[in-house]
This record gives structure tokens, C-alpha cells and sequence, in this order.
């Protein structure tokens, strides 16, 4: 687990010449029993790596589907320790790797030097925290780095090239793009900008390309397929669970298709 098997991923799935995919889904949605039984069939089912949420009361990044996930899943009693105890039971039964993501308050009340022992320990291979910049995230960086975890650093439309730079420095395993100047939610098409501005980070970091937000379907990222290396999906595949459908029927529109 860690950054060397979150890049072991990468190189597999270039082999294959496909796409890294990387559902996201909030701890405790629907429910808290449920929630583990979903996780376990998304990593059987073609999910390389998963993005489990941490619930907070102001998600700032996250569009009204997860936000209302987040929510829900508080009021349930989801907390970052009721993630870490459970994963101590269920992470033998899930192949995929598993990132946390989440904003920083909850991480830091945990602290951070045992938030990063205890999930080297589980097998958690990292974090994603979106509102952390640079500058704010270097202490982090470290504590991460002693444990051989990762830390997924995010970029956008609107990152300049230097901050770029600055950026391509310090990622240890990938880099996230958020392909849209706002929140999360499925999107039936992306800006028009997005092609360049990914030729341009293609030009700058050496790691692999993900993006994330605006996820619903394949053929979106058509035009944009040679240019990156995996596909975040969150928004599209909580409302297909929350309508009712099942985490496999969602991996089949994906798994062969990108």
C-alpha cells in the first residue's frame, strides 16, 4: 500500500492501455452497512483505486449530490474514526486502493502524525484534501511521506503555468484535475478550455493525469482520452446508487469503455 502501489496501478493499466478508474463514494452512504458491501463490489467490479469521502458539515468543494450525502451520512454518526475502525475489518476484502479524501479540519482535530500511522497500518495509501494548498500542505507532505503515503495534490483551468511547476515539485503519485471552475456534479460536457489546459500540464508534470468533476459518461472524454491517465467519478455514481441501481451496472459503463 502507498505511493509505490498507487503508481504500480498507474503502469498496470498503461500496459493495458486503459484508464485508471477511480470511483468516489461518502463513508456511511446509503447507510453505514451497506456502504462497505458497495465499496467491496466496486473494487471487484474494475475500480483501480477508490476515493472514500469524508463527511463534513461544509463540503465547499462539493457540488448539492454529495453535499447532501455528507450530510446525510453525519447524521448517521459517519466520522474520519468510525472510517478507520471499520477499514480495519473490511480492507482485506477490498483489492482496490483506497484514498481518503476530505477537507482538512477533521484530519487535523484527528492529527495528523497518527491519522498517517494508523493508515499506513490499514492500508490506506493516501489522502486527497482540497483545501490544503501548497504552501498550507507542506508540514503534511511530510508526515505523509514518512509513511510512504500519498498525497494527491489538485490543479485546474485556472492554475498557472508556474504554479504548475511549483506543483509537478511535490506530487509524489498523481495529480488531480479538476476539469470545471466550480463544484462537483455530472456534467454533460466539459469547457472548451480544457484541452489546452491539459496539454499544457502534460507539458509539466511527469506524473500521471486524473480528472475529477463532471464525470457521467465515457464519451465525454473522448477528445481528451490521450491526454490523461485515469477518471474520478463521484456525483454520477452516488445518484445511480441512491436511484437504486447497483455498483456493478455502474462499472459496466465504464470498465472496456475508456
Amino acid at each position: 500500500m502507498g505511493i509505490k502501489s498507487i503508481l504500480s496501478v498507474f503502469d498496470m493499466a498503461k500496459r493495458s492501455n486503459r484508464k485508471v478508474l477511480i470511483p468516489y463514494i461518502t463513508a456511511g452512504f446509503p447507510d453505514k452497512n451497506r456502504f462497505w458491501d458497495i465499496v467491496e463490489e466496486l473494487s471487484l467490479n474494475g475500480a483501480d483505486i477508490i476515493e472514500i469521502g469524508v463527511p463534513f458539515s461544509d463540503p465547499i468543494a462539493d457540488g448539492p449530490i454529495i453535499e447532501q450525502a455528507s450530510y446525510e451520512c453525519l447524521k448517521r454518526g459517519v466520522s474520519l474514526k468510525w472510517i478507520l475502525e471499520e477499514l480495519k475489518t473490511h480492507r482485506k476484502d477490498i483489492k482496490a486502493e483506497i484514498l481518503l479524501m476530505g477537507y482538512s479540519n477533521p484530519f487535523e482535530r484527528y492529527g495528523w502524525e497518527r491519522l498517517s500511522q494508523e493508515a499506513r497500518e490499514i492500508g490506506i495509501s493516501g489522502f486527497i484534501v482540497p483545501d490544503l494548498p501548497l504552501e498550507e500542505s507542506l508540514f503534511v507532505e511530510e508526515i505523509l511521506k514518512k509513511n510512504e503515503l500519498a498525497f494527491v495534490r489538485l490543479i485546474g483551468l485556472n492554475t498557472p503555468e508556474d504554479r504548475m511547476k511549483e506543483y509537478a515539485k511535490r506530487t509524489d503519485s498523481f495529480v488531480y484535475f479538476v476539469s470545471v471552475l466550480g463544484t462537483t456534479g455530472p456534467r454533460d460536457r466539459f469547457p472548451k478550455e480544457l484541452t489546452s489546459k491539459l496539454k499544457e500540464a502534460r507539458e509539466i508534470f511527469d506524473q500521471p493525469i486524473v480528472v475529477g468533476f463532471g464525470a457521467k459518461h465515457p464519451s465525454q472524454f473522448t477528445e481528451i482520452k490521450d491526454l490523461i491517465d485515469g477518471i474520478v467519478f463521484g456525483s454520477s455514481l452516488i445518484s445511480h446508487i441512491r436511484d437504486g441501481g447497483s455498483p456493478i451496472d455502474f462499472m459496466k459503463t465504464w470498465v472496456g469503455k475508456i
